[in-house]
């Protein structure tokens, strides 16, 4: 994988905790894990592989330190006060969020501590998210003059529009307990069980055939942008794909003749 390091300290980490299961973790706790330029880099590159990748049935996206992201990286951006780079940095950020649910892979963000700004659009873009109860959700640049415009894209697409403008005109924190109200996330659980709730949630996934994982995935993003008419098309013909897949016929035999599915082996 190409390779991203600044003092001899990878801008990412990756790990592969169990069969199948990819995690890439953010390293840069002394900057609480800002996207910068660099980061934002390293996170697209380990992603575009991973895409391709057989072995890879689900990503973990995780930080070290006490701050899951704080977004983007505000010396670099103060240090290049000019309307190109903006617009190069903050397209930058665009693409890998979309690239996250572009993934055939389902995406889930493991959070502990804060996540503030691109940082809390970076949750709001993973498929699954599951948080430590101590964690913080904020899009907090109206603060600093600057209305978080590209986070309010994933974030209008997870909570209610009311309440994703109250965090946008406020910047106020909300807790676990309330992203998880607001459908930021899915859940938020003690500290001690974050690591072991993931896991799990990684094991059903993986429990399932990546076929009609990969292609439900697709089609979800798909039919969210559309009108219910073309939403509804677009379903139908990916479900006679996925029911004409041997995967599907085998669950649906398993079903009949009341056994467990003898899964075709997914690559691991």
């Amino acid at each position: 994988m190409a390779a991203h390091f600044e003092n001899d300290t990878p801008f990412v980490l990756l790990d592969r905790p169990g069969p199948g299961i990819v995690k890439i973790c953010m390293n840069r706790p002394q900057s609480f894990n800002a996207l910068s330029s660099e980061m934002m880099s390293a996170l697209h590159s380990h992603l575009d592989q991973l895409k391709n990748d057989d072995t890879c049935r689900v990503i973990v996206l995780c930080a070290m330190g006490k701050a899951f992201s704080a977004g983007h990286d505000l010396r670099e951006m103060t240090s290049h006060p000019s309307k190109e780079f903006y617009e190069s940095l903050f397209s930058q950020c665009s693409q890998l969020m979309m690239s996250l649910q572009a993934l055939p892979q389902p995406v889930i963000a493991q959070v502990d501590g804060i996540a503030t700004a691109a940082g809390c659009q970076l949750v709001s873009m993973c498929d699954l998210a599951i948080a430590s109860d101590t964690s913080k959700f904020a899009v907090s640049g109206i603060h600093y003059g600057l209305f978080c415009s590209t986070p309010s894209v994933g974030l209008s697409r997870n909570v209610s529009r009311k309440k994703a403008m109250e965090m946008l005109l406020t910047g106020d924190f909300i807790t676990a307990d309330e992203a998880a109200n607001f459908c930021l996330i899915n859940r938020s659980v003690p500290a001690e069980m974050l690591e072991t709730e993931v896991m799990a949630m990684c094991l059903k996934i993986i429990d399932k055939p990546s076929i009609a994982v990969s292609l439900g995935k697709s089609m979800f993003y798909q039919q969210i942008e559309m009108g219910m008419s073309s939403a509804y098309q677009l379903a139908g013909q990916v479900m006679a794909c996925n029911m004409l897949d041997s995967a599907a016929q085998e669950g649906f035999q398993a079903f009949l003749e009341k056994r467990k599915p003898a899964w075709k082996s997914d690559p691991a």
